[in-house]
């Protein structure tokens, strides 16, 4: 015990470290893919296949990282999905050394393998970090802390990359970028040296001398399941649909690159939300903290849908680590107002689902992580309703508007453990 107060920061510090890894490595694909949608006459789709192979990682590996963190421990798992990680991103670099089509397909499954990586670490540090705290309201804590990191790490990553690669033309090839590989690659190096040489203890789970349950026979914890798929589906929807409602418009459409710094505040406003959301959650309970979000945010999504596109405001966006002022229609203002209720919703859901579930919180865990692929899904679905609806981007903000309404139903009563032990 008389250690405990002295180390007890050690894994504290590592675990927000990998948050930021987390953060870092997963932005990188989204904007390294318009190097290939350039290359395949513009398609959007292709340009989001590396996005896509990131999420699809996180369905297959999800229940695996579960078990092997009961299996081996916090600190192997994440040791060894360091390794993981590094690889992958070693193979998305070997891509830029070949050409054609075998290129594109070698990154493709560089940005797989990154992504286990990141359904592994996910599994680690989340449930460490709420353990270390406690639960409660200092879990709550250090898990907007980790996020507050993994944010202001993956603001970061698009930033560099669109840097590197500068304006887009038909020269412009995937090595370009590899500058941000070699960070990553160094990054992952440094952790894991670090990692591999400190004590990282095992968080103490408290257990009432029965054996661990599965988690899927906690109603709270199956509500919550559900609920982290819908809120990664949310928080990818709204703002990747809003920069394609930009750039459609029929009067004043914005370009690429413009609209696509609206989008950016969105996620600096998750930043913001998280820093705030630190503090917070350490004096307002998780289900608090969760409604009230979720209500704030189906008011900003509902005054987004209903407004008339013709009303025009001028608002701050951020661009190269600065703020520029940017027209857009009204709606976009609100939606991306959203990003500050989305920042500190994670946390809350995690925090209230596993909650009681003791022994069990380990193979919770990587359940959560499979659930991650609805920021997959979601999104394709709202598209597929402005497909069908000719173009009717305001509308397809149902899908998240029903997600919203969801996640505040988790809050004030999905949420309750209603197990007898």
């Amino acid at each position: 015990m008389k250690n405990t107060q002295k180390t007890s920061w050690l894994p504290i510090v590592m675990m927000i470290l990998l948050f930021g890894m987390i953060g870092f490595v997963t932005n990188i694909a989204a904007p390294a893919g318009t190097i290939w949608m350039n290359k395949y006459e513009g398609s959007s789709a292709i340009g989001m296949l590396g996005n896509l192979m990131n999420f699809l990682a996180y369905l297959v590996m999800g229940v695996p990282a579960g078990l092997l963190l009961q299996k081996v421990g916090y600190k192997k798992t994440a040791l060894t999905a360091i390794i993981v990680g590094f690889c992958g991103v070693g193979i998305q670099f070997l891509s830029g050394k070949l050409s054609g089509d075998f290129g594109f397909v070698v990154y493709l499954i560089g940005a797989f393998v990154a992504g286990f990586s990141m359904c592994m670490l996910n599994t680690v540090v989340n449930p460490m970090l709420n353990e270390i705290g406690g639960g409660g309201k200092k879990g709550g804590m250090l898990l907007q802390i980790g996020g507050s990191f993994n944010s202001l790490l993956g603001t970061i990553a698009p930033v560099f990359v669109g840097a590197l690669i500068g304006q887009v033309t038909k020269e412009t090839v995937f090595a370009d970028i590899n500058l941000v590989l070699y960070i990553s690659m160094a990054i992952f190096a440094v952790v894991g040296i670090v990692l591999a040489l400190v004590d990282i203890p095992e968080p103490e789970v408290e257990n009432d001398g029965t054996e661990a349950k599965s988690p899927w026979k906690f109603r709270h914890f199956v509500l919550g399941a559900v609920g982290i798929f819908i809120y990664v589906g949310v928080e990818v929807g709204i703002p990747g649909t809003m920069k394609f409602f930009l750039e459609n418009l029929k009067d004043g459409a914005l370009n690429p690159s413009a609209a696509g710094t609206v989008a950016a505040t969105y996620w600096f406003l998750m930043l913001i939300g998280r820093l705030a959301g630190a503090g917070i959650a350490a004096k307002v309970s998780s289900r608090n903290l969760l409604a009230v979000a979720a209500s704030v945010a189906i008011v900003l999504v509902c005054t987004g849908m209903l407004l008339p596109q013709s009303i025009s405001v001028s608002m701050p966006v951020f661009s190269n680590f600065h703020f520029a002022m940017q027209v857009v229609p009204i709606n976009a203002l609100f939606f991306v107002l959203v990003g500050l209720c989305t920042s500190v919703m994670w946390g809350g859901i995690f925090n209230l689902a596993v909650e009681g579930l003791g022994a069990s919180v380990k193979q919770a865990a990587g359940i959560f992580m499979m659930m991650v692929v609805g920021g997959g899904v979601l999104p394709l679905l709202q598209n597929g309703i402005v497909d069908w609806t000719g173009g009717n981007y305001l509308l397809s903000y149902t899908v998240p508007l029903a997600g919203l309404a969801y996640l505040l139903f988790y809050a004030l009563a999905g949420s309750k453990n209603v197990s007898k032990k």
